[in-house]
């Protein structure tokens, strides 16, 4: 059990909702319910009721949230118990995050934290033109961005690329499959974002469909990944797209989530880094984003 772990259940516990939790401590809600999730397997119970309409405490997350308070106050008694002692404090490593980062994120701050236990991690969720202003003025030390995407000054390491699934309502023939050829869904209409929000993102799908063969049918605009889960798991006919290391956080029994068949698709993900300071720090960062075994070839 982690002491951030409980943090993030205390912040969920007083919200009781996952956005409003991660706004609170100010990282993504990806990482929020990736860490609830591993608090609640090591405790062998389910802390939270979660359905698309509310977040409610179960019996035990009840009857775990005085405990888990006590736990935070005794984590700040013991660090002002030493604070007289501490030397210069660890600056901050500020590192720019986006929605989707799912178990990426997750595993990168673990080999992190075990390279560098001295350097914390400060999480900053922004969009992706801010991330790269912020770490641009030196407001951020890196940010994550997607898609090759450059920024005016700035480096781009890359660091890994992203699995994208498909995403079916559950009642489609197709759900059931353990995976799916862009050519089926030729026929569904496709929801994406306006391309000015994730051009990236919109041109690769599209790129892909017309290389299978044929021309997407129009859906409607996705403005929020999760307004757009509501509408495919209320049974119309359209599917999207997700990326696969956030898929876990997203499950429900409404939608169907199916790697494509082949190669997939794929999206590289970068670290945006001022080039003049790639500090040891950095360069532990960037070796700890990396999956063992990604080549980062297109």
């Amino acid at each position: 059990m982690e002491i951030r772990q409980v943090r993030y259940f205390v912040v969920v516990a007083e919200e009781l909702h996952f956005g409003r939790a991660a706004e609170r401590l100010h990282i993504v809600q990806s990482a929020v319910s990736q860490q609830v999730r591993r608090l609640e397997r090591e405790l062998g119970v389910e802390l939270f009721d979660r359905s698309p309409r509310h977040v409610r405490l179960t019996g035990a997350g009840a009857r775990f949230l005085p405990a888990a308070r006590e736990l935070l106050v005794a984590e700040e008694r013991a660090r002002a118990a030493v604070a007289g002692f501490a030397g210069r404090a660890a600056r901050a490593l500020r590192l720019g995050t986006s929605a989707g980062l799912g178990a990426h994120l997750d595993r990168l701050l673990d080999v992190f934290a075990a390279t560098a236990p001295d350097v914390p991690v400060e999480l900053v969720s922004a969009p992706a033109r801010q991330r790269t202003e912020m770490v641009a003025s030196g407001d951020l030390d890196a940010a994550f961005v997607r898609g090759g995407m450059t920024a005016p000054g700035l480096r781009v390491v890359p660091v890994w690329r992203d699995p994208l699934v498909a995403v079916l309502p559950s009642a489609h023939p197709l759900a059931d499959a353990p995976d799916v050829a862009l050519a089926d869904l030729a026929a569904l209409p496709l929801r994406l974002p306006p391309r000015r929000d994730i051009p990236a993102l919109v041109d690769l799908v599209v790129t892909a469909c017309h290389d299978a063969g044929f021309e997407p049918v129009p859906g409607p605009l996705s403005h929020t990944l999760q307004d757009t889960l509501a509408g495919i798991g209320s049974g119309e006919p359209t599917w999207t797209v997700a990326y696969a290391a956030h898929a876990d956080q997203l499950r429900t029994t409404r939608v169907a989530f199916l790697p494509f068949r082949g190669s997939g698709l794929r999206l590289p993900t970068g670290l945006a880094v001022r080039p003049e300071v790639m500090s040891p720090e950095l360069s532990l960062l960037v070796e700890a984003c990396r999956p063992a075994g990604d080549d980062l070839r297109p």
